[in-house]
């Protein structure tokens, strides 16, 4: 009897493409989308802070955030999210995927709201409540990874799982160009009601006392999305695999599958009970069958996601320098605070529009028919390629008739940075370890790659700095320059094609096949017989 699968499992890998896999992409997706908007839009709103609280009086230049602060407000929300990934992908496996669901998104719609709130008008004041809140902002975010990705992995049919998985993710696109389009909005908004001088023509009117709004309702505007799905997330029924492999109640598992997928499931509580007295298929993340089963896995998800994060996050570190350097964005002494926001929201959108956003759909079209490893293998290989295009002739792009080659070169690493490793290392750990240990294994690998990014967005800060310490942004040590350091990266893209050769295809399998959940099962019946 055991050596069969559960129908319930069976009935859902089977699963025509229905309207309940949508819905629960886009409730899925929703944390994502709040995750891309609320990353994104901290890098417009702290060139507006650095304005409005860090000018002096009498400097030629507007102020700027010291880096100490800036390094802070950007990568206090990493730390959170890398914290939250932990602990609530453990809590997924602990309480069941939908009860953990809920409280992440609450989460992030209290501390988007109060991100926008600060205790004083002083740098200091607003400065440590941004910080505060944007932590536990970033820990409900974190929470989102494991159980969105843990959720639509069990919920899928394994024909176009990979799709589904990836089309989650692929909800951070629509964040980013929500993020500079709400920017946009705000900041036209503002410079059609208030006529404002750039700040080489008057340093105190260039930044009116009412742009203290503009950054907290960018960011406030966050919660809108996340609150919405709130209601929706409490109603989705707990996935059958939970249900039914960890929770091990058969009848729950078949009664509400019966419901979504609208057919008749028989109830097997008796094969369940079959299959939990088998200890063999029991063991924990820290056991040496873990180990010897699915140790590399984890080696490989781990990994990939890190040396990926570290590119990805330092590629964004260097868009401004980038738009400045195309002209996309004069010196910030020619503008007024608010005209600011929108020139660098501007150019951020556009970036994400022409290579950002396809790269993701790319991902979501071809991924079950190319399969992970192709997609992450060649998402890595040009991601080296054009990395090293870019860094051996640095000083040829920096000249300006070379500038739209430049950018070229650039929207294609991030092209293929989403068509390719950012989307595969999301969906593989959430189809290749067991039930159990599902939502924990995915927290794991993405908090791997949340450590990535804080290498990435901090190492990078000070690794592209000018080697002569007089060309070095104010407070900065000399670094090793932008050219050495884009070389860095090109090697960490080529490790992680080789660290990719770890971990293993999934496309058109079911998930108890790539766990190995099921063998193991039956190996033992077949020795008991």
């Amino acid at each position: 009897m055991a050596n069969e699968k559960l129908e319930v499992l069976t009935a859902l890998d089977a699963a025509k493409t229905q309207f309940y896999h949508f819905t629960a992409i886009v409730i899925a997706g929703m944390g994502f989308f709040t995750d891309a908007y609320d990353l994104f839009c901290i890098s417009l709103v702290t060139k507006l802070l650095g304005r409005i609280y860090y000018t002096k009086e009498g400097a030629e230049k507007p102020g700027s955030l010291p880096p100490n602060v800036s390094a802070a407000v950007n990568g206090v929300a990493l730390c959170g999210t890398l914290a939250g990934q932990l602990f609530f992908g453990w809590l997924g496996d602990k309480m069941g995927r939908k009860r953990v669901y809920g409280m992440t998104l609450l989460l992030m719609v209290i501390c988007s709201i109060a991100s926008g709130l600060s205790f004083g008008h002083t740098a200091n004041g607003v400065i440590s409540t941004l910080c505060f809140f944007r932590f536990w902002l970033g820990f409900g975010i974190g929470g989102d990874y494991p159980l969105s990705a843990t959720i639509m992995s069990e919920y899928s049919n394994k024909k176009t799982r990979g799709a589904f998985i990836a089309a989650v993710f692929a909800m951070q696109g629509f964040g980013i160009l929500a993020g500079g389009i709400f920017a946009i909005i705000v900041s036209s908004a503002f410079t059609a009601k208030y006529d404002v001088p750039a700040y080489q023509v008057d340093p105190i009117a260039s930044t009116p006392p009412q742009a203290d709004y503009v950054w907290r309702i960018i960011l406030m505007f966050g919660a809108i999305p996340a609150a919405l799905t709130f209601y929706s997330r409490s109603k989705m029924p707990e996935t059958a695999r939970y249900t039914a492999l960890v929770a091990k109640n058969a009848k729950q598992a078949a009664a509400d599958m019966s419901k979504v997928l609208q057919v008749d499931i028989e109830a097997e509580q008796e094969k369940i009970e079959q299959m939990s007295e088998n200890k063999a298929n029991l063991f924990g993340l820290f056991s040496k069958d873990f180990l010897l089963r699915h140790g590399l896995h984890l080696l490989g998800t781990t990994s990939t996601w890190f040396l990926l994060d570290i590119a990805f996050y330092s590629q964004n570190l260097f868009q401004k320098d980038i738009f400045s350097a195309i002209g996309w964005i004069p010196p910030a002494k020619t503008m007024s605070a608010v005209e600011e926001v929108f020139r660098i929201a501007r150019a951020q959108t556009l970036i994400a529009l022409v290579s950002t956003v396809p790269g993701y759909w790319f991902t979501v079209a071809l991924i079950d028919v190319m399969g992970r490893f192709t997609i992450q293998l060649m998402g890595f290989f040009f991601m080296t390629v054009f990395m090293f295009a870019i860094a051996i002739p640095y000083h040829h792009w920096t000249l300006k008739e070379n500038r739209f080659g430049f950018v070229a070169m650039y929207s294609l690493t991030f092209f293929f940075a989403n068509f390719g490793p950012n989307a595969t290392t999301f969906v593989v750990p959430a189809e290749i370890f067991p039930a159990r240990l599902r939502s924990t294994c995915h927290g794991i690998s993405a908090a791997a790659g949340k450590a990535g990014a804080i290498v990435g967005a901090f190492g990078f800060l000070y690794l592209a700095q000018n080697k002569d310490k007089a060309k070095t942004d104010a407070g900065y040590p000399p670094g090793i320059g932008v050219k050495n350091s884009l070389i860095v990266l090109g090697v960490i893209n080529f490790l992680g094609m080789l660290c990719t050769l770890l971990v293993p295809e999934s496309k058109g399998k079911s998930l108890e096949e790539m766990s190995g959940e099921y063998e193991e099962e039956n190996k033992n019946n077949a020795e008991k017989e």
